[in-house]
């Protein structure tokens, strides 16, 4: 039997310790049962406590009641999870909010446009700098950020601060892949297309034709699963992205790449 073999049998992350913020639903969900499908120990942090114990008991992990917003919750999250198990090697800053006030620019408040940025962009950047330091110890880590094809093109839909917060996380993620290269430690975008999560369900539920003005502009004419993004999220925390970094990693059906779709 091969290495290669002999690892695959084991699980992809065997031997690896993974925190998952936004971890009760959605993609982030959908992550934390896949990376225990291939032997990695998770941490799940999400403020939906009662789900969130459910959701590590069934894992076999920790879960960790975090504010994403909260320096202080970011890094006791972090500290906790080495503390217990002794080591930090996937960060999957994926927590996250697109609220219905954040609309056009013309009318979403000020109050509206701080919270997204809080909730979406500077707890991307707490997580980094609570997860960093643990894994400059070790020279070694993958950080995978959720940003969205939002990042790289003008969305359909309006929702300014939610564009803007991706976009930041998108430039941040670059910044620190190229920065922490050399460290061993890479540091990727998963940007996703629409997908079918509760997220998108809340923001469309009243508004159909919103709903329906997204998806013609996608190419295979349908919503991603949250299981799909969680087997790309998988690949970018694993070894076998190991030449991967500073990367926008697209998983959206499409639709970054289409100028017309047929209808």
């Amino acid at each position: 039997m091969t290495k290669a073999l002999e690892r695959n049998m084991a699980g992809r992350l065997e031997g690896k310790v993974a925190v998952v913020t936004g971890g009760c639903s959605g993609i982030g969900l959908a992550t934390v049962r896949r990376f225990a499908e291939e032997a990695a120990t998770v941490v799940v942090a999400d403020l939906a406590d009662e789900a969130g114990e459910t959701i590590a008991s069934e894992v076999g992990g920790m879960y960790v009641h975090t504010d994403v917003a909260s320096k202080e919750e970011v890094d006791r999250l972090f500290a906790r999870t080495v503390e217990r198990y002794g080591r930090l090697d996937i960060a999957f800053n994926n927590a996250g909010i697109s609220p219905p006030d954040d609309d056009s620019i013309l009318d979403t408040d000020l109050e509206a446009w701080r919270r997204v940025q809080e909730v979406n962009l500077t707890s991307v950047y707490l997580c980094c700098k609570a997860a960093l330091p643990y894994m400059l110890e070790r020279r070694s880590g993958s950080i995978i950020n959720t940003a969205s094809f939002v990042a790289v093109m003008g969305a359909a839909t309006s929702q300014i601060s939610y564009s803007a917060s991706k976009g930041g996380v998108l430039a941040m993620t670059r910044e620190l892949g190229v920065q922490f290269a050399r460290d061993g430690i890479r540091v990727n975008a998963l940007c996703p297309g629409p997908v079918n999560t509760p997220l998108l369900k809340e923001l469309f539920a009243k508004d159909a034709e919103r709903a329906a003005r997204r998806l013609v502009h996608v190419p295979m004419g349908r919503f991603g699963e949250p299981e799909e993004m969680a087997n790309a999220v998988l690949f970018l925390a694993s070894d076998e992205s190991s030449f991967m970094t500073a990367s926008t990693f697209l998983v959206d059906g499409g639709i970054s790449g289409a100028y017309v779709t047929p209808l």
